[in-house]
């Protein structure tokens, strides 16, 4: 992942932010491959009749393309409303098209999908309650929800909040980072904990099945295994997994 250039022009607003194409739209492999697997757990092998999965807010396409040897015979289809993002997501997965979760919905018919990914998408939106009644309406009852994303408590930021240092993940700005460590600007704008995540999951017509944790690749490289250890408890872990299903 690249850092948005200091010479990159400024955003006027966050649809200008996204079309840049300095701004990384990838998270890690070992987030990637740990919801997968998770995914593939839920759908099981492809009998008789194939899962039609969506990557919402699918980026450049890593985690389609990474999930995709592990749901042989499931057909997963790319969306995203950026058109570079789209771009480069074509160049991994088959079907990519674009698509948004407010405004004029997904376009997808109701109760089409059996599965939604929802990849480090949802710490960017500014209305995350319809997002999540746009991915209920395009699920059929009982479809699963696999989401991802950054752990506000992750155990790194325990110990920064109480130095009085702005937690990793948190920004501020869409110019620059202040107040915390880091160097990429990657436009979140909304934070969970693993209390606060399941509860608004399931306050938006899910049931909660599982909370898991994955590693964050940004962690220096002498840290990391102290979280990959960290992912045994998934209070503490720097990445949020949740499984989901519709109600």
């Amino acid at each position: 992942m690249t850092a948005l250039p200091t010479t990159a022009p400024r955003p006027e607003n966050l649809r200008d932010f996204y079309e840049n194409p300095a701004v990384p739209v990838a998270s890690g492999t070992p987030r990637s491959l740990r919801q997968a697997r998770m995914l593939a757990r839920a759908l099981g092998p492809a009998a008789g009749r194939p899962a039609t999965v969506l990557d919402i807010g699918c980026g450049d396409g890593t985690a389609a393309a990474t999930a995709a040897p592990l749901l042989p015979g499931h057909r997963i289809v790319g969306v995203d409303w950026s058109q570079d993002a789209l771009r480069r997501a074509r160049t991994r997965v088959p079907h990519a098209v674009r698509g948004e979760l407010t405004g004029g919905g997904l376009p997808f018919a109701s109760g089409s999908a059996d599965a939604v990914l929802f990849s480090e998408v949802i710490e960017h939106l500014v209305d995350p309650d319809a997002a999540l009644d746009e991915i209920r309406r395009v699920l059929r009852p009982g479809g699963h929800l696999m989401l991802s994303t950054p752990n506000l408590a992750a155990w790194y930021n325990r110990a920064l909040l109480l130095a009085g240092v702005q937690p990793v993940f948190s920004e501020v700005s869409l110019r620059g980072i202040h107040g915390r460590p880091g160097k990429e600007v990657v436009g979140h704008l909304r934070l969970y904990t693993p209390r606060a995540l399941r509860e608004f999951v399931a306050a938006s017509g899910f049931t909660v099945v599982r909370l898991e944790g994955a590693p964050f690749h940004g962690v220096p490289r002498p840290l990391r295994p102290l979280d990959r250890l960290a992912c045994v408890r998934p209070q503490l872990a720097s990445i949020l997994l949740l499984h989901a299903r519709r109600t």
